[in-house]
């Protein structure tokens, strides 16, 4: 913990002093988090008193602004303005009257703008996520992609918690859903966890944004959901019987993905493949786990897609045992 107890200056005036100098070294960048009352009232072993006069006096000198559901950042360099251009003669009332017409009119452009920009922002954003990883996405990160100002972003997004949930709602929006789905609750259901799967293949960030206990309503998640859901209604399930049925395909899906980004990554720091993994390992698999009722091969192989499909069939079989006794006499 860094005390602000020494020297002559007043507590608050060092810890203004100290943010000041991270900003003025690069340390903080425009749109990066300072830190909050709690966080400087610990850091610098002053009461939250103390930090919040700190704060404000960043505040009052435009180093810093709060953004709603974010917090407090480093606000972006103020622009050397130019004086206004003086009022045509004459301007003033006929202007005002036609203003309200101008007004609506010119709105529904500049929505369309911002539309077309948070969109951009979104697409930067997934592009990233899909060559580095989530982690790797950050609201600096995507502002100097677009080549914007890290602020621009906040006026569009709130933060990174905004900005993945429409991620995740824009790579769902890209399921091609067929309007006559495939006869058959069982052949619905395959090809529902298989267009699933194939966006995570292409997107294994996708994964850590799901939630079974706290999903996100998102449209074009939702519009996935009651497409698959209607594999399983009408086969005589009790609701809560078949809302189960749809969570389990989904989340065998997702529960499996989740490996993804986890094998991408271990295959960057080891450079080896899971089935090189395998094979370099074989001697302790060998000494460990073999037994005389599963022995191991000589050469080890495992691909998460073969293991996704074995799975499916298991539960799929599980599925269609409970559907049979639905319907015995």
């Amino acid at each position: 913990m860094q005390r602000a107890g020494s020297g002559s200056a007043p507590p608050y005036l060092r810890i203004v002093r100290e943010i000041e100098r991270r900003i003025d070294t690069g340390k903080l960048q425009p749109g990066d988090r300072v830190p909050s009352i709690r966080q400087a009232a610990a850091q610098w072993g002053v009461a939250t008193a103390t930090a919040t006069k700190a704060l404000d006096t960043l505040r009052r000198q435009g180093r810093v602004v709060a953004v709603p559901r974010v917090g407090t950042v480093v606000a972006e360099p103020v622009p050397v303005s130019t004086p206004a251009p003086a009022p045509r003669p004459g301007a003033g009332r006929a202007d005002r009257a036609d203003g309200a017409g101008h007004a609506s009119r010119e709105r529904r452009p500049m929505v369309a703008s911002q539309n077309a920009e948070r969109e951009r922002i979104v697409r930067a954003a997934i592009a990233i996520a899909d060559a580095q990883g989530f982690e790797a996405v950050s609201m600096r990160g995507v502002a100097t992609t677009l080549g914007m100002p890290t602020m621009s972003l906040y006026g569009l997004v709130r933060g990174k918690e905004e900005l993945a949930t429409l991620m995740a709602d824009t790579v769902f929006g890209e399921l091609e859903l067929p309007q006559e789905p495939p006869a058959g609750w069982r052949a619905h259901l395959e090809l529902a966890a298989r267009l699933q799967w194939r966006l995570y293949l292409r997107h294994p960030w996708l994964s850590r944004l799901m939630s079974l206990t706290h999903p996100q309503p998102l449209p074009n998640m939702l519009r996935f959901g009651n497409w698959g859901m209607n594999a399983v209604l009408g086969l005589g399930l009790a609701p809560e019987a078949a809302r189960v049925v749809w969570w389990a395909v989904a989340n065998h899906v997702r529960g499996t993905a989740t490996n993804l980004e986890v094998q991408h990554d271990a295959e960057r720091h080891t450079g080896l493949s899971p089935d090189q993994w395998y094979t370099a390992h074989l001697p302790t698999f060998h000494a460990r786990l073999s037994t005389h009722t599963a022995p191991l091969d000589d050469r080890l192989e495992f691909d998460l897609t073969a293991f996704f499909e074995a799975g499916l069939r298991l539960l799929l079989d599980g599925v269609a045992v409970q559907i049979g006794r639905q319907h015995r006499p």
